[in-house]
């Protein structure tokens, strides 16, 4: 909610001088956190894929398990049936020598012979129900294993491709090393930070010559890898914005600054707009603390954040709802 509140007039007075568009900001950022919210949804719904497929591992386990046992027991039955055979081959024997004495005694037997053979067919036909049970289950089990193969096949796919694109960003802005640039790869993102000294000068949105060579560098990585989406964070330190009043705050400056850098990148043509976010944090996402001068210059920095398309793992799980 803080956020929100700073934003709004950040957004107001930008309108007033040339920024980008408030309602397209707006936008842009809960885009961004759509985002941010679907990668932690499908996150979460891959780590209930596996654990459902571990489940149902140890559920066809335990139905291979009993599945034996069913066996044992048709084998039993099996053995049971040679006896139930003798008895009644001795039966019949019994039937036809008491035939013309007792046709009470081969009521008797008849009966007793139909329960047996009714007994059996029962249990041969709860042996088969359980075998096209046990069928099924092996089936969907099959299936969700494929589709947990592709899910983690996609994702370790998109991990290597996030680290050869750190790769190639690091390649890329080597020669600005120690100069306040960072590359590192997180979360399954690529962070490029780039600090202020290496960009603006105090108070400017203006970016240096060096800062241009560096910002053209990294577009020329990004040119050459199309599906990648790119959000541009502005941040500042905590101390208030002291210029000309142009800006009314951090805020504003920080999400100027972040315009900046993509109109820099606008200039490489290889870039698709559409994969371009601008967003300024002001003082209020520090990565050190603001008590002394080292700490404040780490914060006053542009953040890149480079995050792969997850169009197709997203069809992969809808299509497993």
């Amino acid at each position: 909610m803080q956020k929100k509140f700073f934003i709004l007039p950040a957004l107001i007075l930008c309108l007033g001088v040339s920024c980008v568009p408030a309602k397209k900001l707006a936008d842009l950022e809960d885009q961004y956190s759509e985002l941010e919210n679907r990668n932690s949804v499908l996150e979460s719904r891959l780590a209930d894929c596996r654990e459902e497929k571990t489940q149902t591992g140890q559920n066809f386990k335990d139905l291979s398990l009993s599945n034996e046992n069913l066996k044992q027991e048709i084998k039993e039955l099996k053995n049971e049936l040679g006896l139930k055979t003798n008895n009644l081959n001795q039966l019949q024997d019994s039937y036809n020598a008491l035939e013309s004495n007792s046709s009470a005694n081969l009521a008797e037997n008849s009966k007793r012979n139909r329960e047996l053979l009714a007994q059996l067919e029962k249990k041969e036909k709860a042996l088969a129900n359980e075998q096209q049970r046990l069928e099924k289950l092996k089936k969907d089990l099959d299936s969700r294993s494929q589709r947990v193969d592709e899910l983690e096949s996609l994702i370790a796919a998109k991990d290597a491709k996030m680290q050869a694109l750190k790769k190639s960003v690091s390649n890329a802005l080597m020669n600005f090393e120690g100069k306040g640039l960072t590359v590192e790869q997180r979360n399954g993102k690529v962070y490029v930070s780039m600090e202020n000294k290496l960009l603006f000068s105090s108070g400017s949105w203006a970016v240096g010559t060096q800062g241009q060579q560096a910002v053209r560098q990294l577009a020329k990585v990004l040119g050459e890898n199309p599906d990648i989406n790119v959000l541009i964070e502005g941040h500042t330190d905590n101390v208030p914005y002291g210029g000309n009043g142009v800006f009314k705050d951090n805020w504003d400056l920080s999400t100027k600054r972040a315009t900046s850098i993509v109109h820099l990148l606008q200039q490489n043509t290889k870039i698709n707009a559409k994969r371009l976010t601008a967003a300024g944090r002001g003082e209020y996402a520090p990565i050190a603390p603001n008590t002394s001068v080292t700490g404040k210059a780490k914060n006053r920095r542009i953040e890149v954040i480079l995050t792969p398309q997850y169009d197709e793992l997203s069809r992969l799980l809808t299509d497993e709802q």
